[in-house]
């Protein structure tokens, strides 16, 4: 609890302080919308591989508990993995296609 009470303002200021980037005008400088792509492309890849990492675990666990039920055990963790990555693809998508060309 002690370090989520520390982190969670980290956090906060850090995304306020970027807030900003999104009033910047278009036809100046375009590095800012560059930053900002890569900062939230980073923010999604680091909790999907927190998340892929709680269900290899939680599968590890499950099959541990329970070696019979590991081959469906196994099944969903690989549907559950591929659906967490496709958001990273698709946050990837995003990324590409918002981002100002030069």
């Amino acid at each position: 609890m002690n370090k989520l009470v520390k982190a969670v303002p980290g956090a906060l200021a850090m995304l306020l302080s970027a807030a900003p980037v999104f009033a910047q005008n278009q036809v100046g400088d375009k590095g800012y919308g560059y930053i900002a792509a890569v900062v939230g492309f980073a923010i999604a890849a680091g909790l999907a591989a927190l998340g892929q990492g709680r269900v290899a675990g939680s599968a590890c666990e499950g099959a541990a508990r329970n070696p019979g039920a590991a081959g469906r055990i196994q099944v969903l963790m690989i549907l559950g993995l591929a659906f967490i990555e496709t958001l990273v693809i698709f946050t990837l998508l995003i990324v590409f296609l918002k981002v100002p060309n030069p």
